[in-house]
């Protein structure tokens, strides 16, 4: 489900779950556990990454139809503690979008301090709003976070799901390279985040990302009716 493998100071958190790295409530609750730790531990920073061309295809809809309404209200929160987790690592943490990086997926990359995606062949976007679900409030306070205002509604509302070069050229990732590359660059990017002082980075990062967080925090009403929607 999850591969950890160090490279140098760097932990590299690999995704292996199914074809797609769909999220369901297993995997969800396996990355939370797994940030924690690398949080924890030695790492001077985190890559996350998926294997072979997908990053993560998103939520499991299937599981969703399958488990109804008892399973949506035991996953979305677990889908938003391994997220608000990922988005609150006091570590840097550098995605490294292999291919595609739809909805879910799209959240997990954002929520990163930096973001690189391979030139061919995956997607990234976030089309919730195609399938018929409204964004819970983490999700969406990440895309407002991470996504340019200019394009954020466009985004959401279209649900368009872009290109690596599209996305560079959007604000969705920092840098676009070859897939062969992608891990060593994104490992290089992550020595050089770790290379700052611990102190300054974690103040800098959590002041930055305070803002959010409190919104996150103030959203219990919206994710209430976020799950009598989805359910």
């Amino acid at each position: 489900m999850i591969d950890l493998t160090r490279r140098g100071s760097v932990a590299v958190v690999r995704m292996t779950h199914g074809k797609a790295n769909a999220l369901d409530l297993e995997l969800c609750e396996a990355l939370a556990a797994q940030l924690d730790d690398c949080a924890r531990s030695d790492a001077g920073a985190l890559v996350l990454t998926g294997d072979g061309r997908m990053f993560s295809a998103g939520v499991d809809l299937l599981r969703i139809v399958n488990g109804g309404a008892a399973y949506v209200r035991t996953f979305l929160p677990a889908l938003d503690r391994m997220l608000e987790t990922l988005f609150s690592c006091t570590k840097p943490v550098v995605a490294a979008v292999n291919g595609h990086a739809i909805a879910g997926g799209c959240v997990m990359a954002a929520a990163a301090d930096y973001r690189m995606m391979a030139r061919e062949p995956g997607r990234i976007g976030i089309p919730e709003l195609l399938v018929g679900v409204p964004f819970p409030v983490v999700p969406l306070e990440i895309m407002r976070f991470a996504a340019p205002r200019q394009y954020l509604q466009r985004m959401a509302y279209r649900g368009l799901t872009l290109t690596a070069e599209l996305a560079l050229q959007h604000g969705l990732v920092d840098a676009v390279v070859d897939a062969e590359r992608l891990l060593d660059e994104a490992v290089a990017v992550a020595e050089s985040l770790a290379a700052i002082p611990s102190a300054a980075f974690v103040l800098t990062k959590t002041q930055m990302r305070a803002p959010t967080r409190r919104r996150m925090r103030a959203g219990a009403a919206v994710d209430a009716a976020v799950q009598d929607a989805w359910a």
